[in-house]
């Protein structure tokens, strides 16, 4: 089946080239988009996309706030949606809120278009996904909050293969590169992964990454 996408953004050029493009993909069903947080509250209340594409900056209601609602919406569901946020700024401020509320990762606007495709199809399979520059920026700010953010004992719930499978995917490694490093199925990862998430009461794997560096873990 096609992942299925939804556009937001504030500008109609951006829109319509996202649209355009992910459109062209045989794999890639864009179900519509939408120029605002609010707009785009409604629409994916609605069809139900797999993925948004979530611009940051917008008018009425920002991307985060937007995006919040939606995942809230989503949670619990056997199709859940999941949020790939956009912006133009690699050190932009929102990135670590929008990791702690759930979104899958972010990408800048001017990535190659290749990338765009590959970052929708790697959000939809449910794994995170952060532009390395994201993820340094993404490093410092948890750095600066560990001395003061009480560490969660959550951690200690977790096996010893569970925690290696932790820090491979706080190093932004995919289920089939982890399998690989451990010499074990994809299938045994994923079981893994899934087993780590529930443990910590996590949502997705970018909330594990956080969880990771936010508690010394990396």
């Amino acid at each position: 089946m096609a992942v299925t996408v939804v556009v937001v953004d504030d500008q109609a050029m951006v829109r319509q080239g996202f649209s355009a493009l992910l459109g062209a993909q045989a794999d890639i069903s864009v179900l519509g988009d939408a120029a605002d947080g609010v707009a785009a509250v409604e629409l994916c209340a609605r069809v139900r996309p797999d993925v948004v594409l979530m611009d940051v900056r917008m008018p009425r209601k920002d991307g985060l706030r937007a995006a919040e609602e939606i995942l809230r919406a989503s949670s619990g569901r056997d199709e859940v949606t999941r949020v790939l946020m956009l912006t133009t700024f690699d050190i932009d401020d929102y990135v670590y809120e929008a990791l702690r509320i759930g979104a899958s990762g972010f990408m800048l606007k001017d990535a190659p278009a290749d990338e765009l495709v590959r970052a929708v199809r790697v959000v939809a399979a449910g794994e995170a996904l952060l532009a390395p520059s994201v993820t340094r920026r993404l490093i410092e700010e948890v750095t600066s909050r560990r001395s003061r953010t009480p560490h969660s004992r959550a951690a200690d719930r977790l096996t010893p293969r569970e925690r290696e499978v932790l820090d491979l995917v706080s190093d932004g490694r995919s289920n089939g590169e982890i399998a690989g490093h451990l010499y074990v199925s994809e299938q045994t990862v994923k079981t893994h992964v899934s087993s780590v998430l529930n443990k910590l009461g996590l949502r997705d794997r970018a909330q594990a990454v956080v969880f990771a560096y936010e508690n010394g873990l990396k």
